[in-house]
């Protein structure tokens, strides 16, 4: 019955602005600071006080939009979003509605584009603490109201959970390339609400549109997201109607709660911010700002496909994050060998930093020590397995990767005569894989050259092993 059934999901995704001070106060916006330590009269919402625009917000949200292909506002207004709530000082929060920064723009995600409705400032709200014994009191941080936040409102396109995350994968990878937001989901600087419908395939009119809640990582999203749509249509096939709602995302039952009943704009009674001017932006600097934005991932992606002949997949994994493509090509400058620079990124490299948890253009093992490794591989002075416990201790310690072969000996035998005996060794050590071998088992010549390589601490040139071990093989068949 589901495939009877066409799923339509818009996303709202607020995200931190990389900057230091709040959005109308010069209260910091460090994370992990003790609670109440990062307020101020105004971002406490007490009397007789006045905000301030943080323009190096305006300058971020700008650049967001010239990325996304927004048309910017010359001419734009904040207002104030009522509500009341106990993370709420003001009992208001300062936003934009019917003049945002931007409107308008797209994300090409698999090459569809997914349009944007708008693109606005708004400043966040604090942060509600529960006990976990049960009591009946909660406590307020306050340190988070007043933290720069940018509104990204898709239009109601994104047709599936998968795509949806895809949408936001997309989104974060070039908020992080252009450093406008760290997209750090698990500290609330990403935070994604969804609207989803469902309706019969064929039909115009829009489905009851729910609103979901509390999805805290990229899978969450899309495991929320295919729960709601199921229960939708599992309420329209018994013949139940879908009630407007918001409905929180439960991480551990992996179902949707309700909430409460579906705000409208009109139950926020949005009005002009009378203590803030209107924000004009002129061309030059939507000019200056678009020259410091420079290549976006899926253009880079292109490039390294054509510069460096590089396959789609390799490519998506190379610019997958700034500081890994900046890696890459400053290897490339120094070692002309871009392929195989890009699988000991790709491989050893990459499997390395996942295991310790570190940032690639913060580790020890430079570019200049990476391709001096590779050279010492590709010019067949170590074997590609001393390459990679190299890599490892120069990762460790950075110490130059031709003074720890020379101090520990580690370079390649080459002298025929030494891997003839270790060879001959071999083979009366493992008289079954010599008589497999007779019996047309060919693969067994990799056992056997892996115990020549476990003999020779890995230093024997592979090639000249397999050859060797070949020829004898071939007297004592």
């Amino acid at each position: 019955m589901a495939g009877e059934y066409e799923i339509i999901i818009g996303l709202e995704v607020h995200v931190q602005l990389l900057t230091e001070s709040k959005m109308f106060c010069g209260c910091s916006t460090k994370f992990g600071m003790p609670p109440n330590t990062q307020v101020c009269p105004v971002c406490l919402g007490m009397p007789g006080v006045l905000p301030v625009i943080n323009y190096k917000a305006v300058e971020l949200a700008i650049k967001a939009a010239l990325a996304f292909n927004s048309k910017i506002s010359k001419f734009c207004r904040f207002a104030r979003k009522n509500y009341f709530y106990p993370d709420l000082p003001k009992n208001y929060q300062i936003s934009q509605y019917e003049e945002p920064l931007a409107v308008g723009g797209y994300i090409v995600v698999d090459g569809r584009k997914i349009h944007l409705k708008r693109i606005h400032l708004e400043e966040d709200a604090g942060k509600l603490l529960h006990p976990e014994k049960g009591e009946d009191y909660s406590l307020i941080d306050f340190n988070r109201a007043g933290i720069p936040l940018l509104e990204i409102v898709s239009e109601p396109e994104i047709r599936s959970p998968q795509e949806a995350e895809k949408y936001l994968l997309t989104l974060k990878q070039i908020l992080e390339y252009l450093d406008i937001s760290d997209c750090n989901m698990e500290e609330g600087s990403l935070r994604c609400d969804a609207n989803i419908s469902v309706r019969r395939k064929g039909e115009n009119k829009m489905g009851t549109k729910v609103e979901v809640k509390n999805m805290n990582s990229f899978k969450g999203v899309r495991r929320a997201l295919s729960y709601e749509a199921k229960r939708q249509i599992d309420i329209l096939e018994n013949g139940g109607e879908i009630i407007q709602e918001t409905r929180l995302w439960n991480e551990n039952l992996q179902i949707t709660e309700g909430m409460r009943g579906k705000e409208e704009a009109h139950d926020y009674r949005y009005f002009p911010e009378p203590d803030l001017l209107p924000l004009t932006i002129d061309d030059k600097m939507i000019e200056t700002i678009k020259k410091q934005i420079g290549e976006l991932p899926g253009e880079r992606k292109e490039r390294f496909c054509k510069q460096y002949n590089l396959s789609q997949y390799d490519a998506e994994i190379l610019t997958s994050k700034k500081e890994i493509g900046d890696y890459f090509e400053k290897c490339v400058k120094l070692l002309n060998q871009p392929k195989v620079i890009a699988n000991w990124i790709m491989g050893d490299l990459m499997a390395l930093l996942k295991e310790k948890k570190a940032k690639i253009n913060e580790t020890k093992l430079t570019p200049e020590l990476l391709t001096e490794i590779i050279s010492l591989v590709i010019n067949n002075k170590i074997t590609a397995n001393v390459g990679k416990e190299l890599l490892v201790e120069v990762f460790e310690t950075g110490k130059s990767p031709k003074k720890i072969v020379e101090e520990k000996k580690l370079l390649q035998i080459e002298d025929d005569g030494f891997i003839i005996k270790v060879a001959e060794q071999v083979l009366e050590e493992n008289k079954k894989a010599v008589e497999d071998y007779k019996k047309g088992k060919e693969k067994v010549i990799g056992f056997l050259i892996g115990k020549v390589m476990e003999k020779t601490k890995g230093k024997a040139n592979p090639q000249k092993t397999q050859q060797i071990l070949k020829e004898l093989l071939k007297k004592v068949t």
